[in-house]
């Protein structure tokens, strides 16, 4: 007696996961090879390399955790609609009240 709709679930296409490996990998290439080109000394490409290399790490994670807080959030949902399936199933309106 459920009156949620089922979820459904949409794989990617091969050619969208390929356009974004594509995007990630030229977008991170493209600045690298800026970062190498710069005339500028050893030392300041370094740190630029280094912010790079943190910045795609920290990308990483975040969207990993947006990730897994989505995930929680869509179980917390299905925890609460099942709860109150089972109490809407085990309520009688015309049962006594009980004292």
């Amino acid at each position: 007696m459920s009156r949620s709709t089922p979820k459904v679930v949409v794989a990617h296409s091969p050619a969208w996961v390929a356009q974004t490996w594509l995007s990630f990998v030229l977008s991170v290439g493209v600045t690298a090879v800026g970062v190498w080109n710069l005339p500028v000394d050893i030392w300041v490409k370094s740190f630029l390399g280094m912010g790079l290399l943190f910045t795609v790490g920290s990308t990483f994670s975040l969207s990993k955790t947006v990730r897994d807080q989505h995930e929680m959030e869509q179980l917390g949902t299905r925890i609460d609609e099942a709860r109150v399936s089972r109490l809407l199933s085990e309520h009688d309106p015309l049962a006594p009240p009980k004292m």
